[in-house]
């Protein structure tokens, strides 16, 4: 079966994301919030689906409400859910979400349980890599101990079938007790991918690099025959098997949550119909930065 035509795997989590659908100004208290499926992987497997390639969740949930919600939203975007387990007695977890005075997001997650729903969605790793045409990891699933071998041993299992593992560090400072430490673990990963997707931020995290090309390059020298560097509604830029730059329309912005996602999982959909042509990139940023300009439209990362 042709690549494009297997499931891109995105490997992680699922949570439900409270958000507070307003600005607040300094010191200002949320008066109320409203569930939206969330999840940075789940977010980029909704993105590959509605960018009109297969696409799939490798995770978990727990075994509540909340749980059974997300996949049954899931499942209605078009993400196959067969790979994600129920954890008895595990609470989903709930990420609050403020918005600050300039729309910049601030995250905390309560019922932090990625460790055992990583832990538990091991036992589909081997079926589901097997079924990939690709594969998309993030750093979240690197945090914890557990976590982290399950997601070397999927990176594993994609290297021998010799299909692409795709990154999006999706770097959050409330998970780390350490940044340096989260910078170890991307650099890691990001020698381990084919493709390199991060904002302008991380690059600079993982590098040392100020400038979003000097860390494109620095990024793609890593081990990556791609690296892409977004930079909010800035210019795009890639670096490895080629180097362009591509500045997107300017667009309205609602909220930026999911943005960044939505973009990793178009660009994913495009290169998969170009069967990882990965020189041919210029070809799919467009499509890419509309989808993540489309995710600004709304307060929900998904929609």
């Amino acid at each position: 079966m042709a690549g494009s035509q297997q499931p891109i795997v995105c490997m992680g989590e699922a949570i439900v994301d409270l958000v507070c659908e307003r600005n607040l100004s300094p010191g200002e208290t949320p008066r109320s919030f409203v569930p939206h499926p969330g999840g940075a992987l789940a977010n980029v497997a909704v993105a590959i689906s509605r960018s009109g390639s297969p696409a799939a969740l490798l995770g978990g949930v727990g075994d509540d409400r909340w749980g059974g919600w997300l996949t049954t939203e899931l499942d209605a975007a078009g993400v196959q859910t067969g790979w994600i387990a129920e954890v008895a007695g595990a609470d989903t977890p709930l990420g609050i979400v403020l918005f600050d005075s300039t729309g910049e997001p601030e995250f905390q997650i309560y019922g932090e349980h990625i460790a055992p729903t990583t832990f538990a969605s091991r036992t589909f790793l081997e079926p589901a890599i097997n079924a990939a045409g690709a594969v998309v990891v993030g750093s979240n699933t690197m945090v914890g101990p557990v976590e982290r071998e399950v997601t070397r041993q999927a990176i594993e299992a994609a290297h021998e079938r010799g299909i692409p593992v795709l990154l999006d560090p999706n770097f959050r400072p409330n998970r780390w007790d350490e940044e340096a430490l989260a910078a170890e673990f991307s650099r890691e990963l990001t020698g381990n991918s084919a493709v390199i997707k991060c904002n302008r931020l991380e690059a600079t995290m993982i590098t040392g690099e100020e400038e979003p090309l000097d860390a494109a390059r620095v990024l793609a020298s890593l081990g990556p025959r791609l690296a892409v560097v977004t930079d909010g509604q800035g210019v795009v830029r890639t670096a490895g098997a080629a180097e362009v730059e591509f500045t997107p329309p300017d667009a309205g912005v609602v909220s930026p949550l999911g943005a960044g996602d939505a973009f990793m999982g178009a660009l994913a959909a495009g290169l998969a119909g170009l069967d990882w042509d990965f020189g041919r990139v210029a070809e799919v940023l467009p499509s890419a930065a509309a989808a993540g300009s489309a995710a600004c439209s709304h307060w929900g990362a998904q929609g």
